[in-house]
């Protein structure tokens, strides 16, 4: 029996006392405690792949605030790493892939993985994480969206202008959707996977879905979601599991987000929540949406924009308070504490 379920209620939009909340990336570089653990596992990946030293970054956010969800720590790219890519972490410039996907061979060679086998890491940790937590609060799960595993996947790492990756959606439109239906199925067999291990929630990032065009964006980002949807246990051992879709840069496609069956759309800072509320708001919960930078300012100033985004939102359930975007590595840790106690402070009235 959990003791705070308000991110599960909310996420269903259910009724809550007050207006939950979490970050995307909560655990990570702003907090000193995860520097040291850092550098104790030696490298990023030896972090990822140890799941004791993941299940205390994860919890190390727990520990100094009032969060009411706790997400695994791991990363994106662990499904196309697991595929054989060899994946590694430049210093200074992020994810790149030994054996990066250029060509329809390099397609053919790709498989769905034995998840409990090659990534066995990942949910290893998920069970623990779910055993130290002892109830307290929920544990989200989460995957990237095939869209997003696949620009890192063609491009090799980081790119500013998706040039080979949008070069063979558009010049070879066959391969591409090969490849993205690969990546949906492993991404269900993953999220799947997570769910049986002990994720209470799962969530899909759809980090570069917002790079498309809009008939792109359907075609080669949402419909694949919706594949993952589909393919989900949403219900396991009696409890309904739910679902946020995330696609940064995606106000436009608001209306076609609502209508994959997600149970929650996350919405990054370029849509004001009043207005996504009054789009999709009836068919959905909403998770969001301030401007990370935020947290650059004051206290008293992040407790202002907590609650003009709350009264944007209004009365009534369905809303998961979050950033728009992963905090900032730069951010001061006491920031993090004014949003968090400001959300709890603030909502109460809202929920009456």
């Amino acid at each position: 029996m959990l003791k705070n379920d308000r991110y599960l209620k909310a996420a269903l939009s259910q009724p809550v006392d007050k207006t939950p909340v979490w970050m995307m990336r909560q655990a990570g570089r702003y907090l000193p405690e995860y520097r040291e653990i850092r550098a104790q596992a030696g490298d990023f990946m030896s972090l990822c792949t140890n799941p004791e030293l993941a299940c205390e970054v994860t919890l190390q956010p727990l520990r100094r605030y009032e969060l009411d969800a706790a997400i695994l720590f791991s990363d994106i790219l662990t499904i196309p790493d697991a595929m054989g890519l060899g994946l590694y972490f430049k210093t200074g410039e992020g994810p790149a892939f030994h054996h990066p996907v250029k060509t329809e061979a390099d397609i053919k060679k790709l498989y769905v993985p034995d998840i409990f086998e090659k990534l066995g890491y990942v949910t290893d940790a998920v069970s623990l994480i779910r055993k130290e937590l002892d109830g307290s609060v929920p544990l989200i799960g989460f995957s990237g969206s095939p869209w997003t595993l696949a620009t890192y996947m063609v491009e090799g790492g980081t790119t500013k202008n998706f040039g080979e990756v949008k070069g063979m959606l558009f010049e070879n439109p066959e391969s591409m959707h090969r490849l993205l239906d690969i990546l949906a199925q492993s991404v269900i067999s993953y999220l799947n996977a997570q769910i049986e291990s002990g994720a209470q929630a799962v969530m899909i990032f759809d980090t570069w879905g917002g790079v498309l065009s809009t008939q792109n964006y359907q075609a080669f980002s949402l419909n694949y979601m919706q594949q993952i949807i589909d393919g989900l246990q949403r219900n396991y051992q009696g409890n309904q599991i739910p679902v946020t879709i995330f696609t940064k840069g995606g106000a436009g496609w608001l209306e076609q987000m609502a209508a994959t069956g997600a149970d929650c759309v996350g919405l990054d800072w370029t849509i004001d929540i009043d207005q996504a509320r009054e789009r999709i708001g009836d068919k959905v919960a909403l998770q969001g949406n301030m401007d990370p930078c935020v947290l650059y300012s004051t206290p008293q100033r992040v407790k202002q924009e907590v609650g003009d985004i709350l009264a944007k939102f209004g009365n009534g359930s369905g809303h998961v308070f979050n950033l728009g975007h992963g905090i900032h590595p730069t951010i001061d840790p006491e920031n993090v504490k004014a949003y968090v106690d400001a959300v709890h402070e603030l909502s109460g009235q809202y929920h009456s």
